[in-house]
């Protein structure tokens, strides 16, 4: 990865509690921040809180206590229509939401549905399959005939439509075969190095998550155990035994 960008926060979590159940918080005091230009990998087991931290940014689940704070505005408890419009937070759900049956075409356009500026859609389509020129070749075929991979693609494509200072992505690599994987991951850097895309993700695939990111955060039952540049959290002792897979040698 290229040097961890010098400029300020975007994205500030400060001492969140969130939960879905009142007198539950799921995640307990989560302290995150993304700065401009910047890849974040939040990774940790199933069930730790990563994705309720992204549902807390979004305002898709109730903050109970402390902030969240894009570019220096507070935005805790955002409704979910405002979190692109208002704060320029785009999102990648993990589970897959193309329109299988529409274009290619007709599923970016979704990404700016509140547009009525024509030309400015066209733009943005324009911009996006220049950086996606397999979805260019393939703009007026049904979604759903094309490949896992594409139709991540175009959920990555459509979070760009309405140019977000902030894209958050939730499990980019479920559900597709590790070479497709692969050329995700490979989407998500040139994007980052290109066009600057700031990018808050969960993984559950941690190598490959850290190999993507600038730096990461381990959250664990609600709190965040580990962070640090992503290079570091791959050579730490207990972060490869716990989460990557790998048995260090006793001596």
């Amino acid at each position: 990865m290229s040097p961890v960008p010098p400029e300020g926060p975007l994205l500030e979590l400060r001492s969140v509690r969130a939960g879905y159940v009142p007198g539950h918080d799921i995640i307990r005091g989560i302290d995150l921040e993304v700065r401009r230009g910047e890849i974040v990998c939040v990774i940790g087991p199933n069930g730790a809180g990563k994705s309720t931290v992204f549902k807390a940014v979004y305002g898709l689940v109730p903050v109970r206590a402390g902030h969240v704070v894009c570019d220096g505005a507070d935005i805790t408890g955002i409704a979910p229509q405002d979190a692109l419009s208002t704060a320029g937070i785009a999102i990648v759900p993990q589970l897959r939401s193309t329109f299988a049956q529409m274009t290619v075409q007709e599923n970016l356009e979704l990404g700016m549905y509140q547009c009525r500026d024509k030309s400015r859609v066209r733009g943005r389509i324009d911009f996006v399959c220049d950086l996606f020129p397999k979805l260019a070749a393939r703009s007026r075929q049904a979604a759903g005939t094309l490949s896992g991979g594409e139709q991540r693609m175009i959920e990555i494509g459509r979070s760009l439509m309405w140019a977000p200072r902030l894209v958050l992505m939730d499990e980019p690599s479920a559900g597709l075969s590790p070479i497709v994987t692969a050329e995700v991951f490979d989407a998500i850097r040139r994007l980052n190095r290109d066009i600057s895309l700031t990018v808050l993700m969960i993984e559950q695939n941690a190598r490959q998550g850290l190999e993507t990111s600038h730096r990461g955060y381990v959250v664990e039952q609600g709190l965040v155990t580990y962070q640090g540049r992503s290079e570091a959290l791959l050579s730490d002792p207990s972060v490869r035994r716990a989460f990557l897979g790998v048995r260090e040698d006793s001596g």
